[in-house]
Formats: structure tokens, sequence, C-alpha cells
């Protein structure tokens, strides 16, 4: 995916995987909804009320559903651990779920790369 390119609503809800179980289709309301509780998510809106999201804006999403949806926290609670910054040593250990997250994506990237070096390799 070429960098600053903006995706639609659907494109991100697909991306994320926030899609209905029951009718197939992606939850934009999710993100919608998101988009009020969560001020670090700000997409860019066009004529129409259209929002188109950055890669940053995705990845904040990505994100939130990771605490939502994967940690099952609530919303207050995903609020405060979006809000934190991890400054000094004593705030690492109360933001191990950042850390977790964060882990779990260089772990995923690691093992794609290692696929794709094994595969030049043959």
């Amino acid at each position: 995916m070429p960098r600053n390119k903006l995706l639609s609503i659907a494109e991100v809800a697909r991306k994320i995987g926030l899609i209905n179980s029951k009718t197939g289709k992606p939850s934009t309301h999710t993100i919608r909804f998101w988009e009020k509780k969560f001020k670090q998510i700000k997409p860019k809106k066009f004529s129409g009320n259209r929002r188109f999201y950055s890669d940053n804006d995705v990845s904040t999403l990505k994100f939130v559903r990771y605490l939502l949806k994967d940690q099952r926290l609530t919303i207050n609670g995903a609020i405060k651990v979006m809000n934190k910054n991890i400054n000094t040593l004593d705030d690492f250990k109360s933001s191990s779920i950042k850390v977790e997250y964060f882990r779990n994506i260089i772990k995923t990237k690691s093992k794609k790369l290692l696929l794709k070096i094994k595969k030049l390799k043959i």
C-alpha cells in the first residue's frame, strides 16, 4: 500500500477485522462510535461528510480494537490506556497492555519477514 493513501471507512473496517458475522458487511458504525470516544482518531472529512483514514488512523484503530475486543477492556479503560505515555521505567510496568500489543505486532511482522526470506532462498 502506498504511503499517504487514504482509506474509506469500509476499507478500514475490513482491514482491522470489524466485520458483522451475520451479514459479512463491514461494521462502520463501530468506527464512527469510536471516533466520538477516542480523541486520537481524527479522519479527514471531505464533501458529503465522507470519512477517509490515514495509516496513522488505521494503526490507532487497530490498537483500539485490540484493547476492546482482545483485552476486553471497557471504553473508559481503553481511553485510560490510550492517554498514557510511556516516559519512564515506572510507566513501562503500568502500560504493559501497550507493550504486549506492540510485541505481538513485531512478532507477527518478524514471522512474515522470515517466511519471505525462506521463499527467496528456495
